[in-house]
């Protein structure tokens, strides 16, 4: 399998789960994942949330953990990736306000390299226009972001564990999703394990 040089955009209060477990499973499978916040350089950390579904009318927040950034924002170049993740959370409301955040996400979506989107991740795609035409998933609140950038929305089933790949963008409703999306992601990536 080849090595592949996965970008991670994440900001304070990213979701828990969807940035710890997807940087783990790349980084299991051997990919090199650089992860990074606007503002903050290497050898920092973000704050994280965990999101549960306990039956109110939208997701519950608790604190996370602390999660550790590998690499600086303001020395990246995205021409040196092969691969973007978005992770959900609070984090992409407002990292999307940041100029490079958008110019790094456009490269990606102008490159057909792939990308990664989960939950409100996807806010970061709509802020970059890089969805419209596609087939996309978000966790649904996101909906009317996604059908006003030109782009379908595709509903999580009961459990919010399917996703959807269109062209180089793997999108997912949530965390429960993480097999699936990761998955597709993988395939779209190019890496494949065998038993």
């Amino acid at each position: 399998m080849a090595v592949k040089r996965i970008l991670m955009l994440v900001g304070d209060y990213v979701e828990d789960y969807e940035v710890m477990v997807p940087y783990q499973m790349l980084v299991m499978v051997g990919h090199a994942v650089s992860t990074v916040c606007p503002g903050k350089k290497a050898g920092e950390t973000v704050r994280t949330a965990v999101h549960d579904f306990e039956g109110d009318q939208t997701y519950s927040e608790k604190p996370g953990h602390n999660f550790g950034l590998n690499t600086d924002f303001d020395v990246i170049d995205p021409a040196n990736f092969d691969a973007l993740v978005i992770p959900g959370g609070r984090a992409p409301e407002y990292i999307r306000l940041n100029p490079r955040v958008i110019e790094i996400v456009k490269h990606f979506g102008a490159a057909k390299k792939p990308i990664a989107a989960v939950c409100h991740g996807q806010q970061v795609l709509v802020a970059a226009d890089v969805i419209a035409g596609c087939q996309c998933m978000a966790y649904p609140a996101v909906q009317p972001d996604i059908e006003r950038a030109g782009a379908t929305y595709v509903a999580p089933n009961d459990t919010f564990t399917n996703a959807v790949t269109c062209g180089n963008i793997v999108t997912a409703p949530a965390w429960p999703a993480h097999p699936q999306w990761m998955r597709q992601f993988l395939e779209l990536l190019g890496s494949k394990i065998e038993a």
